[in-house]
């Protein structure tokens, strides 16, 4: 397929799945159920992270968090106590649990109390690309000591190879400007031209067959060769493919 072909035939996919219909099955569903931005940004970023295995059991997991962070995760991160965390104990999402939970609540609140925000560490460090970004924050979240087993695979590094699929999936959530009501698009210091395609096994397997990826891994190096390619066909929007890829991969089983 030449690249306008190609071009054509995703951009007609993109507007096919890029509708409002898309959020309520999806996990950014969580995210567009807050107004305050602190509150988009940080219910983002949890549902975000327990983004693997099944949608449905993603959103009743997600949605158990916010109410347990009473549905103000803003307001509980930041003046949360040790008894209040107490309400999280059985909480599990496969491997994601109770501990892990309360860690990233205490890794939360070093975020906005020392360092900003969500949105000013990603601005920091960003150059071309998030991915150093995504390196640093991890760096940022781990720095608080004492970390529950295996907590360091719940914040991925691309630095060290990861395709990093659920945090620039978040990242394309909040940065991305839609104007199809689905992305939110409420960090303006970010170009949606730097955002990196989320990669998994399924956009994966339509890019290779589409002929814009020849990895054969779903790394970070992956990532990189797949964002050069949407690059080409949309410098200024080149992760709105991303729901091309997805519903031709879920939907349509191409």
């Amino acid at each position: 397929m030449k690249t306008q072909e190609l071009k054509s035939f995703l951009d007609e996919k993109v507007e096919l799945y890029n509708k409002p219909d898309f959020i309520k099955d999806d996990p950014i569903s969580i995210p567009h159920s807050f107004s305050a931005k602190e509150d988009i940004e940080i219910s983002g970023f949890l549902a975000a992270t327990i983004s693997f295995g099944n949608r449905k059991a993603i959103l009743k997991s997600a949605n158990k968090m916010m109410n347990l962070l009473d549905n103000s995760p803003y307001d509980f991160i930041m003046n949360h106590t040790e008894k209040d965390l107490e309400t999280f104990d059985g909480f599990v999402h496969r491997f994601f649990n109770a501990e892990h939970f309360k860690y990233f609540v205490k890794a939360l609140k070093n975020v906005y109390e020392n360092h900003g925000g969500l949105e000013e560490i990603f601005n920091k460090y960003s150059d071309d690309s998030l991915q150093k970004s995504i390196h640093e924050l991890r760096n940022i979240f781990l720095s608080i000591p004492n970390h529950p087993d295996r907590i360091q695979s719940h914040v991925s590094d691309p630095l060290k190879g990861s395709a990093a699929k659920r945090i620039n999936m978040y990242l394309r959530w909040m940065v991305r400007k839609d104007n199809c009501g689905v992305d939110l698009g409420i960090w303006d210091k970010i170009s949606p031209s730097i955002l990196s395609c989320p990669l998994d096994v399924h956009s994966g397997n339509v890019a290779r067959k589409l002929g814009i990826l020849n990895r054969k891994q779903d790394n970070a190096k992956a990532v990189k060769e797949l964002d050069d390619s949407l690059r080409k066909l949309d410098p200024n929007d080149p992760v709105k493919y991303d729901f091309a890829l997805f519903g031709l991969g879920i939907f349509e089983g191409f």
